[in-house]
């Protein structure tokens, strides 16, 4: 029996060595254009990359080079979408293999994963291919084991002092702190040591750190001072900061509980309580660090669920930790029969907080993987889960020793299997095996947290980015919608003439949507290269038919129309966000009743504290239940109340313009309006009324007002067709150019 408690140790121990090997960083592209090895028939004007995170911007960097490896062009961060890398690329490239390099540094956790892809223009290259990966560095798993586990360390030993050894052991004899003067100086030894490898261990990750963002070594960022960039000039520096400053106030409450030395106990022990609810906070650096932060899937909620899981960790193992170091000194000077009653005092409160932690620990870790689990092969064919594997293994091995204590110290409550547990388990050794097995544990979970999480699989699923062009008046007019779904999208227009580009041109552009009748607000493009304008913005709302309008303003006052009509589809968007699926809002609801389950014996004293009866509970009830009812009813009934408004302040055309405003009908409806329009003269009152309104008319009101006449414009000529009539109704619309 002793041999089997303690195979899994050895077990896991070998599969761990196996495992560590190099990671690519957590965050990964979900969006690209051009798409990885793709054959285009000419040059990208820009070339982006999306990813499921935000970047550092100092941190992330962008290169273009040709088959050769000469750079090209440059890039990084676009300064609107953090999670958003572009460059430019410059015009005239003649066809052949081109690479980018891509070093994007991750806000969450601070990786960075240097990657290479590969486009062609014209036809594909042999012999030419991107690469990717991120080596983990041997050094940011020494500091993540020495941090997580110090940080740990120091939550179970105030843990273990305030709802532990306090209530088990506690006495007023005891001027220090309620507790036997060499219990309270070993604990105070403890605490000491494990602020001393936090602190060390929080320096060893700045320094890991401003090695991996500058790409340099150790001696060049400490001669340079190149950590005091990243702390000061990045995310993970002010996470950084921020646990640093806890460390601080931990330590300074510390402090205060041992220096003067006269303190009553009651002081001491509220110095010691308070840090036990500090050290959340501390922990909760490290959850708004971890691959929870970079979830596409309710990230707040993945937060919350990371932070309460590593609390529960803290709680049962670090707890752990600090009663394996501090009992030997607590019972040697106890005989073997009062040893084994204070043992038993301490361990059957610590098992009852043991259990809970449990609950919540499996509750938790279950939702969490499910957050990266988007296919059953993510679990057995991805790096992310044969290490999630191997950590399932330690933690149940831990879950295997925990049992047979909880058996142990529980004879009563476990007859049938008590006597058997009790000789194979030797609970000094048994204790220590749970303690090296931890330590194999957050190992594991450093490991855990540098390994890729498995991708969406429609990343490689999606649509190239809608792009077309057009001659006007022998200007070559290309335009792309990047990424080309409803959101965020960037409007890059190319103009040249005879093949070369052309500067100096005012370039405005608008988005419509015929079916509703809507368009945006004009945009001003940005001249950013030689003959590449660029604009931005969240116009594309729905899924449907668009058309892009572009007016190019030339240098001798010409104006030249260029349409574009598109079908947008939601398959272009960025993944920003996914929806929980069943499985994972059952886990979601798994970790409540967990919670609810660990917080029972609180929630049992509120109760007999509130002194309930039957009639009163029921009134409770029935409030409860009626007040969410109205909630829920209130909360439908305003999200209903503002899809009709918002039918009623735009609701759907009655006739739809059928004909695309380009030039050609833009110069027909021009000749159309001086011949069949006549009445409408320009100095009008009403025609500067109407020139004014013109963004807040729809097209099927103008269309009505040249039929049927408007205020004292009268109608044009009853010869017009229907057709005719829109061609006008096109040229109307230049006139907002003219306000």
């Amino acid at each position: 029996m002793r041999f089997l408690l303690r195979l899994p140790v050895l077990l896991t121990v070998a599969a761990l060595l196996t495992i560590i090997t190099p990671a690519s960083a957590h965050g990964y592209i979900v969006r690209s254009i051009p798409q990885d090895r793709t054959v285009l028939q000419r040059p990208p004007t820009r070339v982006q990359y999306w990813f499921s995170e935000d970047l550092e911007t100092d941190f992330s960097s962008l290169i273009l080079r040709d088959q050769t490896g000469a750079v090209l062009a440059t890039g990084g961060v676009d300064e609107n979408n953090q999670a958003l890398m572009s460059l430019r690329v410059p015009t005239g490239l003649p066809d052949g293999a081109y690479i980018v390099e891509l070093r994007p540094a991750f806000a969450s956790d601070g990786h960075v994963n240097a990657e290479s892809r590969v486009f062609f223009v014209g036809a594909a290259v042999g012999g030419i291919a991107g690469s990717s990966g991120y080596e983990v560095m041997p050094l940011e798993i020494v500091w993540r084991v020495l941090l997580m586990g110090s940080i740990m360390l120091l939550f179970g030993v105030f843990v273990a002092y305030s709802f532990i050894l306090v209530p088990a052991w506690g006495s007023v004899e005891h001027l220090t702190g309620f507790l036997p003067p060499r219990v309270m100086n070993r604990l105070n030894w403890i605490v000491i040591v494990a602020l001393v490898v936090a602190v060390a261990a929080n320096i060893l990750a700045l320094i890991q750190q401003s090695m991996v963002f500058f790409n340099t070594g150790a001696a060049e960022v400490l001669s340079q001072n190149l950590w005091s960039v990243v702390r000061i000039g990045s995310r993970f520096g002010d996470v950084w900061n921020v646990r640093i400053a806890f460390l601080a106030i931990m330590a300074a409450l510390f402090g205060f509980s041992v220096y003067p030395r006269n303190l009553p106990p009651e002081s001491v022990r509220a110095f010691w309580v308070a840090n036990a609810w500090l050290m959340p906070l501390l922990i909760g650096t490290f959850s708004v660090s971890s691959h929870a932060a970079g979830s596409l899937m309710l990230p707040w909620v993945g937060i919350f669920v990371d932070w309460i899981h590593s609390l529960a960790v803290g709680a049962w193992v670090g707890g752990l930790a600090a009663l394996v170091l501090v009992l030997p000194a607590a019972l040697r000077p106890y005989n073997a029969e009062e040893r084994r009653l204070a043992l038993l005092a301490v361990l059957r409160r610590f098992s009852r907080l043991a259990v809970s932690a449990v609950v919540i620990v499996i509750a938790t870790g279950i939702y969490s993987s499910l957050n990266w689990l988007y296919q059953p092969s993510d679990l057995t064919e991805t790096a992310w889960g044969g290490a999630l594997f191997v950590k399932l293994i330690l933690v149940a091995s831990l879950l295997v020793l925990g049992l047979g204590h909880q058996i142990v110290v529980n004879p009563e409550r476990y007859a049938r299997w008590s006597t058997r547990f009790s000789r194979a388990i030797s609970l000094a050794l048994t204790l220590r095996l749970e303690i090296i097995l931890a330590i194999v544990t957050l190992v594991a979970v450093a490991n855990l947290s540098a390994t890729p999480i498995p991708q969406p699989p429609q990343v490689d699923e999606l649509p190239p980015a809608p792009s077309a062009n057009q001659t006007v008046n022998g200007l070559n007019i290309s335009v792309t919608l990047s990424p080309g779904g409803p959101g965020i999208n960037t409007y890059d227009t190319l103009v040249t003439r005879d093949g070369q580009p052309l500067d100096g041109v005012d370039v405005r552009l608008q988005m419509v949507n015929p079916a509703l009748d809507w368009r945006s607000a004009w945009h001003e493009a940005e001249a950013v290269d030689s003959g590449l304008y660029v604009a931005a913005g969240a116009d594309i709302n729905r899924e449907g038919d668009w058309l892009t309008l572009v007016d190019i303003l030339t240098p001798d006052g010409n104006t030249r129309r260029a349409a574009f009509d598109w079908t947008i589809t939601d398959d272009a968007s960025v993944i920003e966000s996914r929806n929980p699926g069943f499985l994972n809002i059952a886990a979601l609801i798994g970790v409540f009743l967990a919670m609810i389950w660990a917080a029972l014996p609180v929630l049992r004293r509120f109760y007999h504290w509130l002194h309930l009866t039957p009639a009163s509970l029921t009134v409770g009830v029935s409030a409860t239940v009626a007040t969410t009812f109205f909630l829920v009813a209130g909360f439908i009934m305003i999200q209903q109340n503002q899809v009709n408004y918002e039918i009623t302040l735009n609701p759907p055309p009655q006739i739809i313009n059928p004909t695309l405003p380009n030039e050609e009908s833009l110069q027909e409806g021009l000749s159309l309006f001086n011949e069949s329009c006549a009445v409408w003269q320009p100095e009008s009152p009403d025609i500067r009324i109407l020139k004014e309104r013109l963004p807040n008319i729809r097209d099927e009101q103008l269309f009505a007002m040249i039929r049927d006449g408007w205020r004292t414009l009268l109608p044009c000529a009853e010869t017009l067709t229907d057709e005719q009539r829109w061609h006008i109704v096109n040229y109307l619309r230049t006139w907002e150019n003219l306000t």
